[in-house]
């Protein structure tokens, strides 16, 4: 897989969706192995895709995906797509739940 090009600036109009999904620890390994395909596949050729960044936490109950858009529309836009939606439907199959939110970036910060 391509290394994402993520870059987080403050008032860049960037839409970022933030979902968290709660998963068997069983299943964490195959939830991420799907999420990387439907980005592969899929997201990463519709218009206003950035980026996708996937993180699975040590306890193996979570995996959340950090992607971006250039709109609003463009991420509402991906939600109507048939084979987003094949994915979508897949990953709400294996999880226990998902919590999806858009998010603005109001504030970065860095080591000086």
């Amino acid at each position: 897989m391509e290394a994402a090009t993520t870059r987080i600036v403050p008032g860049s109009g960037v839409c970022t969706l933030i979902n968290i999904f709660t998963v068997a620890p069983e299943r964490q390994a195959e939830l991420v192995r799907l999420l990387e395909e439907a980005t592969e596949e899929v997201m990463r050729h519709l218009p206003g895709f950035i980026s996708a960044n996937l993180h699975r936490n040590v306890e193996g109950t979570r995996v959340a995906n950090y992607a971006q858009w250039e709109s609003r529309e463009h991420f509402e836009a991906m939600l109507r797509n048939p084979q987003a939606q094949v994915h979508m439907r897949a990953a709400a199959a294996l999880v226990e739940k998902f919590e999806p939110h858009l998010y603005e970036v109001v504030s970065t910060h860095a080591r000086a």
